[in-house]
């Protein structure tokens, strides 16, 4: 790696910088709207291939799967590719899925498009969200690091709210074609704003399996395990809650989620200013009263939207801890760090949502909350183990 493709540490991150931040953070925000898309829109989904509520969750699952495998093999396989272009070629893939799910002639074409997310999440997510400290000076690391983990809350505060909107206003497959040709302009500006990004060095299996041996990240992949699974084992099914318990109008869903998506901006800026242990615990216990009040004060249009704003800033502040976790317990090895984070997040991420789909089938979407709220409650003791030096 030269000098020239990594700004010196002493030096102010010139304009030239951030806009290449804002690139990689606008195709985080494709990618992580693209994913989530279908929580917003999970009932019109169903309704249009004649599936339940949990079989249309598979939508949330399979991208999760795919990414858990997709993240160190995407890794592994692009080598000494220049990362400028991994990210260009995995964005035209996104874009591509979108499309295709827009004109799906059948659920199954819907799920083959789902898999290209979860490749394209897989391989971005592991090279993207560790390039802070290569596009910016190490002063301006931690707010490079906040603004690109803000892709996953403004996924939240414009994509799915928009998304749902859309929906309604001329059905879900409009929502899927807009994000495609919203993803060809994130591809153009990937292409112009970044520099070369040569790999410092190849992230192999070796790599990989070195990192599980330290006892941080084993305890970093325990806590990310059990908070990815109770959020996303609840917030996957968070819109049949608020139609069927709540009672609200179907065309009120979308400004719920936007209320959720703010809380979560506020959260992750705010988990970037804490020191990190701290962070992690109090988005912990946030996120655990905000599911399992969900069942008892969630029941009423207000209290339902007070506890989305709890569980937004809870939520909001967890993949930048968990990834400051990876980062901190590894700084000799930042891209395998990243790798490990996106592959333990995104398999919990998809065990979240296939578990709550079946709870959601078998039983309902209150027990769904409670049981939710019980695993997030029992990362406590795991996060409490939070690595002093991290």
């Amino acid at each position: 790696m030269t000098t020239a493709t990594r700004p010196p540490a002493t030096s102010r991150a010139p304009l030239t910088s951030w806009l290449a931040v804002l690139a990689v953070t606008l195709g985080l925000f494709s990618i992580v709207t693209t994913e989530i898309l279908p929580i917003g829109l999970l009932a019109p989904i169903a309704a249009d291939f004649g599936v339940s509520a949990g079989t249309a969750g598979w939508t949330m699952t399979l991208p999760g799967l795919v990414a858990a495998v997709a993240a160190p093999a995407v890794t592994v396989a692009s080598g000494r590719i220049d990362r400028r272009m991994t990210l260009c070629a995995l964005t035209g893939l996104l874009a591509a899925a979108d499309l295709l799910a827009a004109v799906a002639p059948g659920y199954w074409a819907v799920l083959v498009s789902r898999v290209m997310v979860g490749l394209v999440i897989g391989g971005f997510w592991s090279i993207g969200a560790g390039l802070a400290g290569r596009l910016v000076p190490a002063a301006s690391v931690p707010r490079a690091t906040s603004v690109l983990f803000a892709a996953v809350p403004l996924g939240s505060v414009l994509g799915v709210p928009a998304g749902s909107f859309l929906g309604d206003l001329l059905g879900w497959r409009a929502s899927f074609a807009v994000m495609g040709a919203l993803t060809v302009g994130v591809l153009a500006a990937l292409a112009v704003l970044l520099p070369p990004l040569p790999p410092e060095r190849a992230t192999g299996p070796e790599a990989l399996r070195g990192l599980l041996r330290r006892p941080a990240v084993r305890a970093g992949l325990v806590a990310t395990l059990l908070i990815v699974l109770a959020h996303f084992a609840t917030y996957t099914y968070v819109t049949p809650f608020l139609l069927e318990v709540t009672g609200v109008d179907a065309g009120a869903v979308g400004a719920f989620l936007l209320v959720y998506g703010v809380a979560g901006l506020v959260g992750n800026f705010a988990a970037g200013r804490m020191a990190p242990r701290a962070a992690f615990v109090t988005a912990v216990v946030l996120l655990a009263a905000a599911t399992l009040l969900m069942p008892v004060a969630g029941r009423w249009d207000g209290g339902a939207l007070a506890l989305l704003v709890v569980w937004g800033v809870a939520y909001g502040a967890v993949p930048f801890c968990s990834q400051s976790w990876f980062a901190a317990a590894a700084p000799d090895a930042p891209e395998a760090a990243t790798v490990v984070f996106t592959s333990s997040f995104q398999a919990t991420l998809s065990l979240g949502a296939l578990a709550g789909g079946v709870v959601v089938d078998a039983l309902s979407v209150t027990v769904v909350m409670a049981l939710g709220g019980a695993v997030a409650a029992a990362a406590l003791a795991t996060v409490h183990r939070y690595p002093s030096k991290c």
